[in-house]
Parts: C-alpha cells; sequence; structure tokens
C-alpha cells in the first residue's frame, strides 16, 4: 500500500514552487515543468543527494542532473567509478543505466534562482526520509552541497551540530533502518568548478572512496 508520504509527481504542496513551474512552462512548452522523481536502481547501495532541478536541466528532461552543466562532472564521475553505463547524459530517453547507484535531490522541483526556501526543503523531506528509508544495510550516501548535507540528517532525524559539513567529511550513521555512511562532497556546480573550489580529483575522491565502502571489506 503506498504511503502517504510517497513521492507523487503531481505534488503541488509547495505553492510558490508549483506557480513558478507554471510560469517556466509557458516559456519552455517543452519543458518536464513537474516534480522530478529519483532516478536509478531501487535497490542501490549507493545514493547521491543534489540540492534541486536545475532550470535547463532536470527541470527540462525531468532526470536529475541530466543536460546540465553540473551533470556533466556528476555522470562522467559515475561512469569512470562503474556506477553509470554511459559518461554523458543529455537526455532522459538515452537510455542510460545506473549500476548500484541512485540520484535524488532535497527538493524536488526547480526553484526560483535555485534557492529553495527553508518551508520548501521541510515539506519536500519526507520523501527524502522514504528514500533513505529504503536503502539496504551498509549503503553510502553522498550529499552535494550544504543544503543537501542538512536536509538529509532532517530527514534521518539526526543533529546537524554533530555531522557538519565539510568536502569529503565521512560519517558513520547508526539509523534505526541500519547502518549508513555518509560522505558530504561540494555541489558540482558551474561555479563551483569554474572557481576551482571543486576540482575534478575532489570530486573523483568523492567517489573512490564511497567504492571502497561498498565493497564491505
Amino acid at each position: 500500500m503506498a504511503s502517504k508520504k510517497d513521492f507523487k509527481p503531481s505534488c503541488k504542496l509547495c505553492k510558490r514552487l508549483s506557480s513558478f513551474l507554471k510560469e517556466v512552462k509557458k516559456v519552455h512548452p517543452d519543458y518536464y515543468c513537474k516534480p522530478v522523481p529519483a532516478f536509478g536502481d531501487l535497490e542501490a547501495e549507493l545514493l547521491i543527494v543534489g540540492l534541486a532541478p536545475g532550470m535547463h536541466g532536470a527541470n527540462a528532461t525531468g532526470r536529475p542532473f541530466t543536460g546540465d552543466y553540473s551533470g556533466a562532472l556528476l555522470y562522467q564521475t559515475l561512469f569512470q567509478y562503474g556506477f553509470s553505463s554511459a559518461a554523458v547524459s543529455v537526455d532522459a530517453d538515452d537510455g542510460m543505466k545506473l549500476h548500484n547507484c541512485r540520484i535524488t535531490n532535497a527538493v524536488k522541483c526547480l526553484p526560483p534562482q535555485n534557492k529553495p526556501v527553508g518551508a520548501e526543503i521541510n515539506i519536500c523531506n519526507k520523501y527524502l526520509a522514504v528514500e533513505l528509508s529504503n536503502l539496504p544495510e551498509r549503503a553510502v550516501i553522498i550529499t552535494l552541497g550544504s543544503i543537501a548535507h542538512n536536509a538529509t540528517l532532517k530527514a534521518l532525524q539526526l543533529p546537524k551540530k554533530d555531522y557538519k559539513f565539510a568536502h569529503q567529511a565521512e560519517f558513520a550513521l547508526n539509523t534505526i533502518t541500519g547502518q549508513r555512511t555518509l560522505i558530504s562532497s561540494y555541489h558540482c556546480s558551474r561555479y563551483n568548478t569554474q572557481t576551482k573550489r571543486l576540482t575534478e580529483k575532489m570530486f573523483h575522491d568523492v567517489f573512490a572512496r564511497a567504492k571502497v565502502l561498498l565493497k564491505h571489506d
């Protein structure tokens, strides 16, 4: 039986976001312009949590990190470490498959200026909580950016003060649904990569560590 907390692409609980999507749809009638569902293996041991759909990326294609600048580094990295069937993702119908990996966002809808407000993050948090609860034992969670990091902690009912965000910070979590490892990373956004706040090597190091953890040695 479906839970009231299960994600629905028809969700309109955030009035500001719902109204914004309607306006974007008028300008870009071919865009997806709805809450974007998670993508990947339903039984994956690796869950990647991003911020929110990008205007001309996931909001256009209907798949997380697909078709935008930040997705270029993410999917290239996933491919290099064996989590993806291809290094480039430009369209939701391109046949790409994720291997033992799933991608979601802290907020499912495109926010104005890519900045969701606290109430919107909180409303969407119940959907993230369900995704996290479905992870298998000893799963690895990679959070991209501080908003995704804090939203993940909230969904797991863990205090932020005990798990402070920092790039490549690693935390062993004991949750009600089992043991998890959380690795935080700077978001692979255009700003972060172009300013070298996040280099390709820094990003690759996060996924290399996840790969080691998932061997369960």
